[in-house]
This record gives structure tokens, C-alpha cells and sequence, in this order.
């Protein structure tokens, strides 16, 4: 009875540990097929003026260029735009992909502090950030939004929306991958 019972206790260890293994195996696959299913928006990305609405207002300011890395939870994105004297202007952004607040320099240096949250399919996401700033001695805030979208592996479509002082501008950039 004993060497009956010692058996048992020894089945018990080996069922726990074979439920222990299959739970680890079940959840590294799911991360494997999870990080499969996520768009990756890594390339080099050339803006489509001809497909994209850039809007009425005066600051019409798209990157006609876009270098994007995504490399596990960071999205580095450096946006190449033309300023008003023909000069070529280079912005350069990390986000983590994580949803937790990050910080980069934006436009003249302003910092921006930015959120990135992906759409439940994990297909979209939307840039969320505020950029305070002062100008004429009153401190200002500029909230912003991007939803990157992927249509299908060659083309990076980016709807924006700014809310300033003077009002709201909404955009879509459309961009073909070079």
C-alpha cells in the first residue's frame, strides 16, 4: 500500500508538471500567433499627394517622407517635410507601443507628450499627443491624433486631426512604401 500511495504521489507530480508544460506551451504560442497578427509599419513611406486631402488652412505641413522601424515595442518614425524656404526639415519620434506615455520633441523643438493605443484587431493605431507651447507670452495646447492604417503591405494611409486655438484641422495623408 505504501509503494502504492508513494506511486501515486509520483503521478500527481508528473500530471502537475505535464499541466505546467502545457500551459507554457499554450501561452508561448499565443504570444507567437498575438505578435504575427500585429501590422508592422516598418519601410520607407513617400506621401501620395494626388490620393491624400491635405486640407484648406494655411499650415498644410505633411512629411513627404516617412522612415518607420518597428522593432518590438518601439515605433521610431522620422518624417522628412519641406519648409517654407525650400529647406528640408527632418523630425525624428520614438513611441512605445505599449500605451504608456512617451515624450519627443515636436515642431521648433516644442516637446510632445504622446500615447499609442491599438485598435482591438491590432491591425490600426491611434497616436494620441498634447503639445503645449507658448507663444506671445500665453501658454497654448495642441492636441493631436493619428490612426495609421495599412491597405494591405504597400500603402500607409494616416488620418490626423489637430485642435489649436484657431480651430481644428483634419487631414488624410495617403503614402505609397518605396
Amino acid at each position: 500500500m505504501i509503494m502504492r500511495s508513494s506511486n501515486v504521489a509520483g503521478q500527481n507530480v508528473t500530471m502537475k508538471i505535464g499541466s505546467l508544460m502545457l500551459i507554457i506551451i499554450s501561452v508561448f504560442f499565443y504570444v507567437q500567433v498575438s505578435a504575427q497578427n500585429t501590422a508592422n509599419f516598418s519601410g520607407k513611406w513617400a506621401l501620395n499627394e494626388s490620393k491624400s486631402n491635405l486640407g484648406d488652412g494655411p499650415m498644410r505641413m505633411a512629411p513627404s517622407i516617412l522612415a518607420v522601424t518597428q522593432e518590438g515595442n518601439i515605433l521610431s518614425v522620422e518624417r522628412t517635410m519641406t519648409g517654407r524656404d525650400g529647406e528640408e526639415i527632418k523630425m525624428t519620434g520614438k513611441f512605445t507601443l505599449d500605451g504608456k506615455e512617451c515624450e519627443n520633441s515636436g515642431f521648433m523643438n516644442m516637446k510632445m507628450k504622446s500615447t499609442v493605443t491599438w485598435a482591438a484587431d491590432k491591425k490600426s493605431f491611434t497616436i494620441t499627443s498634447t503639445t503645449i507651447f507658448n507663444m506671445n507670452g500665453d501658454s497654448m495646447e495642441m492636441k493631436s491624433t493619428e490612426t495609421w492604417k495599412l491597405d494591405g503591405d504597400k500603402t500607409l494611409k494616416i488620418d490626423a486631426t489637430n485642435s489649436t486655438p484657431d480651430g481644428e484641422m483634419n487631414r488624410t495623408m495617403v503614402f505609397d512604401k518605396k
